[in-house]
């Protein structure tokens, strides 16, 4: 547990510390899409105490612009996963086919485009996953919808189906925020 946190901080900081700012750019070699990325995700957990001690579910959220020749789409990448050492493989992915996204209050109503990386018009993931069990999720939205996530204070994400689940913030997030924020300065809309 403290071991995947320590990974994940790790990862955060040399992500923002590699290329001297919260965003980045990559051409996907092979499909040709430019993909306009947020180094530092926003993190949300769930505390599953009552399964093990210290156990905790977390997902991990940042934006992507793809850019294919001018035709730009925007997503939402979710990194899913679990301290626990036992969860099936499928576990993670459990009512995350559509999710609700609060910002300060107001629901935002995502369904689930993919679970690889060619949803997004990429032929390798763009984030590394923050454990190897991890899985991810990419949602379509709009740039609109991006802004209100960016914008709010308070942030939560709610699963959907038979056993809805609430991720709350980590943290203050400031990292998250602000690659947010220079996110949308740098997108083209």
């Amino acid at each position: 547990m403290i071991r995947a946190i320590a990974i994940t901080i790790v990862f955060l900081l040399s992500a923002c510390a590699g290329h001297g700012g919260y965003t980045a750019n990559k051409l996907d070699s092979i499909t040709g899409v430019t993909i306009t990325y947020s180094q530092a995700p926003m993190v949300f957990y769930r505390d599953e105490s009552g399964k093990a001690a210290h156990a905790r579910n977390f997902v991990h959220l940042a934006p992507l612009e793809i850019n294919r020749t001018g035709e730009f789409r925007y997503f939402l990448w979710l990194g899913v996963w679990s301290t626990l050492q036992d969860a099936s493989a499928g576990e993670p992915r459990d009512g995350f086919e559509s999710i609700v996204i609060f910002a300060d209050g107001e629901p935002l109503s995502l369904e689930l485009s993919g679970w690889t990386a060619a949803t997004i018009g990429a032929s390798v993931p763009v984030y590394l996953k923050p454990v190897s069990s991890a899985a991810d999720a990419y949602y379509e939205v709009t740039i609109d919808q991006i802004r209100m996530i960016a914008a709010a204070n308070d942030v939560r994400i709610l699963t959907t189906g038979p056993k809805p689940q609430s991720f709350e913030l980590w943290d203050q997030q400031r990292a998250a925020k602000t690659s947010f924020k220079e996110f949308l300065d740098k997108s083209v809309y």
